[in-house]
């Protein structure tokens, strides 16, 4: 499964910010996104922003990480600070946004 490129970010930052290992962080995030009906693929850096801020804390106190707003905190500075989409840069998602611009 290829997840985007924030999606990545943020999971490689919690690995190391965490005690979880690459499949447990990336599985935490994965949870979290699913929890607010949101696609790894296809991630706003709003939604993602919202994600880290409400729901990550709760899923990372359940994995036995205490000091949840300094791992949020660390998270939120690796993303960039616009509103764009993130990724998905596959031939039918280029050709849709390409579409719409008429």
């Amino acid at each position: 499964m290829a997840e985007g490129q924030a999606f990545t970010i943020v999971a490689e930052e919690l690995e190391r910010a965490t005690n979880l290992d690459r499949l447990q962080a990336r599985g935490t995030l994965r949870i979290a996104l699913k929890a607010a009906g949101l696609n790894p693929k296809q991630l706003r850096m709003k939604e993602l922003r919202g994600v880290i801020e409400r729901l990550l804390p709760g899923e990372l106190l359940v994995r036995g990480i205490d000091d949840t707003e300094a791992v949020v905190a660390r998270l939120l500075a690796v993303l960039p600070r616009n509103d764009d989409p993130i990724e998905d840069e596959s031939p039918l998602a280029v050709f849709r946004r390409l579409g719409s611009r008429t």
